[in-house]
Parts: structure tokens; C-alpha cells; sequence
């Protein structure tokens, strides 16, 4: 493969069909690192390229809104009030109101029609690190946590977007801290003293802060250090669909980002892993700010970030010299990025592609149409999937039901027989109904294919179908070795 299709197919999503080839890769991964984001997609199968609408992209404050009129017409459609009327109103409601579909599609159409390929393969990663699985208030906040949460912050320092993920509704969702209180908050007293009020610390998100997003469990913390996170966090986050009077009276406000009940929180100064925490909000800022400069949370994320770009046995002298970056930036994640992507360049083993990433890189070099428009959500037919299941099929949807620890960057974890199968199928669905615009012939050309690769294509015979599939499941295309 080419320097441009390699370095692009490691950090990047790979250049579209039609797309010019820069011929200074170092500096075309500066300004990606720095490229704008829009939203891009189509309408529909048949239109241009163009950014999505601002209606589709609706903010927090709206999607609170809009999952409120949901949960009542859910309400009238369980008790069964006014009949036919409620019910068409309800499935009407549930496709304009409902973000998941529109953001999982979004998320689809940034990686398939994106100029931005190098930050969206770091929100991918990051999206990841920071997991928001889909639990029942979840999956109309997961799309605007990686959009706002994680690709606006990709130029900003790692603590900022700690403290933002840390924060964001959807992840004091996923993880159950709106219900926590901590034990000798006046709610908790009043819970006490009355029998049908149940209100405690609950430490799932603290120990995920700790485990996952920061020092991981090399740091040897305990858990009175896990207790004392979670102290901090009690009182962050209300309900997605609190009304707005009940939410102004508990958190002061109406920004469900910025959400912190007082009369929840746990009084009084705490301690994590030796640090002093100051009683009060700004107590959390404070947690995440000395978690995201720990010397284990650096070589925690710079070895996580290294097995993802570099190699999946990254060296010891690979790891320290991102967080030699990490260190000399002050968490700077354009200067960590950037450092990671110089040792990516130079390695000389292949890297193994995730299904999703594999997914939209396949779509882009043979400028498919595989995915509907905006407009077409709600349309179902057999040939085009919605993105839904595509995600689901693959094995990764940043919107399913998932554990905390996220996606595997080891590529041990997606070399079944069963997982091989899919590619195969998802690669024979793209040529068949996607629209392909390049021939095999001429994607090998342009990717400068491997000698290997050219004789594996070959081998399966005249079958355009049969030469695409075994093109796109080939293991350069895959990021594998040839054996």
C-alpha cells in the first residue's frame, strides 16, 4: 500500500474515491488535527453531499424536551387513553423525538462523507475510552456526548474533556449517579426519617473514574479512595425528563450539563488517593484535574493510545515518548495526538482494523452509497440497512447496551470465524446494493495494493462481486500481516 492509503488507513478513515492524494502526509496531518467538523451527509441516496440540518442536531435543551413529550405520550399509550389517536401519535412522536437514529446516522455519515477522517478516528477512540452505554435515558444523550463532549474538545487538553465526559448527562446517567446521594447530605437525612424514601451513595461512576478514564488499577488505589470519588460526585445530574420547575428547584438551573443538586451532595472536605477534595462543585473539577495529570493516568492513556495507533505490542520506548508529549504539553491533546501519529508513521508491522473502522473505510475507497439519507430514517427496505443494525451486526455500536471498559483495541478479540463471516457479508451488501463507483482494478491502483493482494484477487476468478469482497476482506485492507 501507498504512504498516503497506509498512514490514512492507521489514523485516518482512508481517502474518498473521488478525493486528490496529498503528497506531504506529515503536513496534511497537522491541518487535519486542526480541520473544521461539520456534520456532513445527504438527504438521500440520490442528492449531494451537504451538511446536516441544524433541526437534526437539536441541543440538550431540546432533546430533554423532546424525550418529555415522549415519556408522556408512552404514559397515555400504556394507560390507554384516547385510544388509535394516542397510539399514531406516539410512533409519530417516537421517530421525530427519538434521537438515536438521527445520531447514529449522523455519526455514520461523518465517517463515510467527513474531510475530517484523522478527528474522526480520535473521536472514535475517545468515544470508546469515555463509554456511554445505551441504558433507558441514554441513547438520546450518547450522540451529543461525542460530538460535544469529545470531537469539539480533540483541540483542547485532556483534563477539559475529562471534566466534560465526567459531567455530561449521559455519563452520570449510564453510570446511575443522578440517584446518588451521599450518606450525611440533607437529603439523605430526610430520606431517613420518612419510610417510603430510599437515598444513598452509589459509587459506580467514581470507580469507573478511577479504573477506566484515569489511573487504572495500576495506581494500587483503594476503596476508600473509590468511596471518596464518589462523595464528590454525589449530587451531579438530575433525570433527563425532569420538568423544568422540579429541575430549577433541585439543581438551581435548567442546563442539564451543568447539573448539581446541593442538598444531595456529601458535605464537607474529602480524599483521593492522598489529594484533598474541597466540599462544594468545585470539588469535582478539582478530582478530575489531579486524576488527569497522575502520572498513572499518562502512562495508563498513552499505552491505550499507542495499542490503538501503533501496534498491538506498543514498546516501552513507544509509550514513553507520548507521555514525554503528554508531560512537556501539559495534556495537550493535539501535542499527544500528534506524537502518537509520528510513531504510527514509522512502524513497520501492520495494525488490525476495527469492523466499525473497516466498515467506513471499505464505503469511502469505493465510493458506495450504502447508507441512507436524513430523510429517509424512517424508510425500511432489504437492501439498504439502517445504521442501526449496521453497527449492531458489526459488533459495535457506540449506542448498544455495553460495558464500561468499551471496544477492544486487540485485535485477538475480532478474529473469530463468526466475525470474519460479517465482513465477508457487509462487503458482498456494499457491491451489491451500494452503488460502488471504482472497479476493483482501479482501487487496487490507487491504494498501490500489495503484490499478495493482487494474486488473492486474482485466485477467486472474473467475478466482479467475488473480487470486491476479496479485496475488501484481504488482509492488507484488514491491517494484517500476510502469513
Amino acid at each position: 500500500m501507498n504512504k498516503q492509503f497506509r498512514i490514512a488507513q492507521r489514523f485516518g478513515l482512508m481517502f474518498r474515491y473521488d478525493q486528490d492524494l496529498p503528497q506531504d502526509m506529515e503536513a496534511w496531518i497537522e491541518l487535519q488535527l486542526q480541520a473544521p467538523s461539520p456534520a456532513l451527509g445527504i438527504a438521500n441516496t440520490s442528492t449531494e453531499v451537504t451538511e446536516w440540518p441544524d433541526k437534526l442536531q437539536p441541543n440538550l435543551a431540546k432533546r430533554a424536551g423532546m424525550w418529555r413529550r415522549n415519556r408522556a405520550l408512552e404514559d397515555q399509550a400504556r394507560k390507554g387513553k384516547n385510544g388509535q389517536d394516542t397510539e399514531a401519535a406516539r410512533k409519530a412522536n417516537r421517530l421525530e423525538n427519538l434521537m438515536r437514529r438521527k445520531d447514529e446516522l449522523k455519526f455514520v455519515h461523518r465517517n463515510v462523507y467527513g474531510s475530517d477522517q484523522v478527528k474522526l478516528r480520535l473521536t472514535a477512540f475517545w468515544a470508546n475510552h469515555f463509554t456511554i452505554g445505551n441504558t433507558f435515558d441514554t441513547a438520546n444523550m450518547i450522540g451529543h456526548a461525542i460530538d460535544e463532549g469529545i470531537l469539539t474538545k480533540l483541540n483542547g487538553s485532556f483534563a477539559d474533556m475529562l471534566y466534560g465526559m465526567t459531567t455530561h448527562p449521559g455519563m452520570l446517567t449510564y453510570l446511575d449517579n443522578i440517584h446518588s446521594a451521599g450518606e450525611r447530605s440533607e437529603k439523605a437525612k430526610d430520606c431517613r426519617k420518612r419510610k417510603d424514601c430510599q437515598a444513598g451513595l452509589n459509587d459506580n461512576l467514581g470507580r469507573e473514574v478511577l479504573e477506566l478514564h484515569t489511573v487504572s488499577v495500576a495506581a494500587g488505589y483503594s476503596e476508600d479512595d473509590i468511596r471518596g470519588a464518589a462523595q464528590v460526585l454525589a449530587g451531579w445530574g438530575v433525570n433527563f425528563d425532569e420538568e423544568l420547575g422540579d429541575m430549577r428547584k433541585k439543581a438551581g438551573g435548567t442546563n442539564h450539563w451543568n447539573a448539581y443538586k446541593k442538598r444531595w451532595a456529601e458535605p464537607g472536605t474529602k480524599k483521593v488517593m492522598g489529594q484533598k477534595i474541597s466540599a462544594g462543585r468545585g470539588g469535582l473539577r478539582q478530582l478530575t484535574d489531579f486524576l488527569a495529570s497522575h502520572d498513572h493516568t499518562i502512562n495508563h492513556i498513552s499505552a491505550k493510545l499507542c495499542q490503538h495507533f501503533v501496534s498491538d505490542n506498543p514498546s516501552t520506548d513507544q509509550i514513553e515518548s507520548v507521555k514525554l508529549a503528554w508531560h512537556q504539553s501539559n495534556g495537550d491533546l493535539q501535542a499527544i495526538h500528534t506524537q502518537v501519529f509520528k510513531l504510527a508513521i514509522d512502524a513497520p508491522e501492520a495494525k488490525f482494523m476495527w469492523p466499525m473502522t473497516w466498515l467506513f473505510q471499505v464505503v469511502r475507497l469505493s465510493g458506495a452509497t450504502y447508507f441512507k439519507g436524513w430523510e429517509e430514517i424512517g424508510d425500511y427496505d432489504d437492501n439498504l440497512m439502517s445504521s442501526k443494525a449496521v453497527l449492531e451486526e458489526l459488533g459495535q455500536s457506540f449506542w448498544s447496551s455495553r460495558q464500561p471498559n468499551g471496544y477492544s483495541s486487540d485485535k485477538a478479540e475480532w478474529m473469530s470465524a463468526e466475525m470474519f463471516e460479517r465482513r465477508v457479508r457487509f462487503a458482498d451488501a456494499i457491491y451489491k446494493n451500494g452503488n460502488t463507483r471504482l472497479s476493483v482494478n482501479k482501487i487496487m491502483d490507487r491504494i498501490g495494493a500489495a503484490e499478495q493482494t493482487r494474486a488473492l484477487v486474482a485466485s477467486v476468478g472474473a467475478s466482479p462481486g467475488d473480487q470486491f469482497i476479496t479485496l475488501m476482506c484481504s488482509p492488507e485492507l484488514m491491517g494484517l500481516e500476510y502469513v
